[in-house]
């Protein structure tokens, strides 16, 4: 229990970094209602832009931006290959996934690993100040959340939500759905791409693999947040704040398991069985309610 409680700081930190690209992942999965499986790609693309441009010396904070805006450029392709072409969204994700692979080793000049030292470079958060990185997550992912919360109750942001609940129904009114599916597979895989330079600083480098698993990470954090918080957070701001707090509670959970003595290469096993279960508590849920309905009748 003292190790756990040690522990602890840190994967709120880390719980905090992966919620942000949970919140990009919603966009995809609940308003798009996409399954994008480019994030485990863009997520890398956004730590490689990063720890290239600072260790160039370009300023941390344009860094950050230039990793958003490249993560970006990922979701544009993934949109493109889906509405130009008429590839699944699901399919098309991975093609752009797969072709991420090449680009960010090209990104980091064929290296699969590059460092990125706290003491020598300026960074935003690193694991050397978890208190401080706990601080810096909250008011990026808080900000965050505000410039969703408004973007989502423009014009074009109820426009692209009308798109995600029925595509039919949008068309049938006017809406141009094939430019709102880019517009949100840009604005999601921004967010994955900034979540990623984030866990570069945090972690020290950036590695060709580090988005691997990422989508199951982030179905995870976002399925917590709504089993746990549904019934709770109603608003919109609140649904995304779920998402954080649940990649909270998911590392938290992760902790506790490798320090209960789980393997650590057993994880990505033990994250899909989680987003398994939560995936199915609402599918129960509906059939023990009809089930009970049926014996009321």
């Amino acid at each position: 229990m003292p190790a756990f409680l040690s522990a602890l700081p840190g994967a709120v930190s880390q719980g905090i970094i992966w919620g942000i690209m949970a919140i990009g992942v919603y966009i995809t999965f609940r308003i798009l209602d996409i399954a994008d499986l480019t994030v485990d790609g863009s997520m890398a693309t956004g730590g490689a832009v990063l720890v290239v441009c600072v260790t160039s010396g370009v300023n941390v904070y344009l860094a950050v931006l230039i990793a958003f805006l490249a993560g970006c450029l990922a979701g544009l392709l993934t949109g493109i290959f889906h509405t130009k072409f008429g590839i699944p969204a699901i399919l098309a994700g991975i093609l752009t996934q797969l072709s991420l692979y090449s680009i960010n080793l090209r990104i980091m000049s064929q290296k699969a690993n590059l460092p990125l030292a706290a003491s020598k470079y300026t960074v935003i958060m690193s694991s050397r100040d978890i208190r401080g990185a706990i601080i810096i997550g909250l008011i990026a992912a808080l900000l965050l959340i505000a410039v969703l919360y408004w973007f989502f109750g423009t014009e074009l942001g109820h426009s692209l939500r009308a798109t995600g609940s029925n595509r039919h129904m949008a068309r049938a009114n006017g809406i141009n759905t094939d430019t709102n599916k880019i517009i949100g597979l840009v604005l999601s895989n921004g967010i994955v791409a900034l979540s990623g330079a984030m866990l570069a600083q945090y972690q020290g480098f950036c590695d060709v693999n580090m988005g691997r698993g990422a989508i199951v990470i982030g179905l995870a954090a976002v399925i917590i947040g709504e089993v746990i918080f549904g019934k709770i957070f109603r608003n919109f701001a609140l649904k995304l704040l779920a998402a954080i707090f649940g990649g909270i509670i998911y590392y938290i959970v992760i902790t506790l398991v490798l320090q209960m003595g789980l393997n650590a290469n057993d994880l990505k096993l033990f994250s899909a069985l989680v987003v398994a279960i939560f995936l199915g508590v609402p599918y129960w849920k509906r059939k023990i309610s009809e089930m009970k309905s049926k014996e009321g009748v």
